[in-house]
């Protein structure tokens, strides 16, 4: 069979498989859950040394130290995994929740049902938990899943696959509905975004230029995030202890990830004396400041920004400040230079709280919290399958119940159209 061929079987299949995860009760799928995380642990020599595998091959093509860790299974990572499974299953489960019935004049009840999507398609890169963190959510869901993930973790990844789909198997729950591409051709993934007819939603996790590739050559409809550009304004209300605490944990926490904070706003009122009490404490921090003039006069060492500095995702300790004349000068610098991710002020003025909740256009918006709360399970999800800076269907952090939608059920009792 060609690389088409096998990539169209995958999909037929999981198709087909998608019919039977859509009925499976909730006990059911939350039994299979808690058996394939008791697998993954009876099986941890088994997967450690399936990605050593990955971990010898990586290191002779020259992948980064971080690469490596997060490619890297052990014993502490495989029970990670597992308690993710059980995490999952102890969560309820959204399919079958009517809401919204009400009664039409002409004595119809109308409701909204939710169900499952369908058929899942996920690619992805380096983690390996990801395959069992995502079939997880997808299953949970209802759905049937098909995983493409990174060259450099194939080992691991079908490791994974087979102890889940063994118990699969020994539940009578079609494997189909939880495959992983075991080859890892570029052909592949450009096959599967073909296949409109089988596959429902196509949700990629990476760097910038996968996700743009993706939603290059996808005929599916693709949930993609391309990047974190988060912002935090410290209003001239402020607290300044509340204010540092906030930015320094947005910045410094952990820089290289998509919550992470990259450009700060101060309010011009209180800039004279809140920007050298920053910029020290962040020196301090190892944090290089990018700052406009208004920021350099107060704190001369920061460097002169570009207008390159207020479109960037650094993922690194680098933070771009801005002095604004007042709230529509904040709000309107998000709007221009956001990307719909992350965005947070700091104030103790409730009217302005209000306006930039409502007018920030960004798909998580905090009022004195820091920017790396924008995360499924720090919201409450229980887990999380991605973030989505697209408004159809979902629209931030995506748990359980992004991986469903509604359907309209109509009750009545006779009635016809006149």
């Amino acid at each position: 069979m060609t690389i088409a061929e096998k990539i169209n079987k995958l999909a037929i299949d999981a198709h087909q498989a998608s019919f039977a995860m859509a009925k499976l009760p909730t006990n059911a799928k939350n039994d299979l859950l808690r058996a394939m995380a008791m697998a993954l642990i009876d099986n941890t020599p088994y997967l450690i040394e399936e990605n050593r595998k990955d971990l010898e091959a990586g290191e002779a093509k020259g992948l980064s130290s971080a690469m490596l860790d997060r490619l890297m299974l052990n014993e502490t990572r495989v029970t990670a995994m597992a308690d993710g499974l059980r995490e999952v299953a102890a969560l309820p489960d959204p399919v079958g929740e009517v809401t919204g019935m009400r009664k039409r004049p002409n004595g119809l009840m109308v409701g909204k049902m939710r169900i499952p999507l369908g058929v899942i398609g996920i690619i992805y890169e380096a983690r390996p938990n990801v395959t069992a963190d995502a079939a997880a959510l997808c299953l949970k869901a209802g759905n049937a899943v098909i995983l493409r993930g990174g060259s450099e973790a194939i080992n691991s990844n079908m490791a994974i696959a087979r102890i889940l789909g063994a118990e699969m198997d020994k539940a009578g729950i079609p494997s189909a509905a939880l495959s992983v591409i075991p080859f890892t051709e570029r052909e592949g993934v450009l096959e599967m975004l073909k296949q409109e007819e089988l596959i429902d939603l196509i949700i990629p996790r990476g760097g910038e230029s996968l996700i743009r590739f993706v939603v290059e050559h996808s005929k599916i409809p693709v949930i993609k995030h391309y990047k974190g550009v988060c912002h935090v304004f410290v209003d001239a209300t402020a607290d300044f202890d509340m204010a540092e605490k906030i930015v320094v944990n947005g910045k410094t926490q952990r820089p290289g990830v998509c919550n992470a904070l990259e450009t700060l706003l101060i309010h011009k009122d209180i800039a004279e004396t809140f920007v050298p009490r920053i910029a020290h404490t962040l020196s301090g921090l190892q944090v290089e400041l990018r700052g406009d003039d208004c920021v350099r006069q107060f704190a001369p060492d920061v460097k002169k920004a570009t207008e390159e500095d207020w479109h960037a995702e650094y993922l690194d300790l680098i933070l771009a400040v801005h002095v604004v004349d007042d709230l529509d000068e904040a709000v309107d610098h998000i709007n221009a230079y956001g990307s719909l991710h992350t965005e947070a002020i700091v104030t103790s003025d409730y009217n302005n709280a209000q306006r930039f909740i409502r007018e920030v256009n960004s798909s998580t918006v905090l009022v004195n919290a820091s920017t790396r709360f924008a995360d499924g399970n720090q919201l409450g999800l229980g887990a999380e399958i991605g973030i989505s800076t697209t408004k159809l269907h979902s629209f931030g952090p995506m748990g359980l119940e992004d991986l469903t939608t509604t359907k309209f059920i109509v009750y009545g009792n006779g009635q016809i159209r006149q």
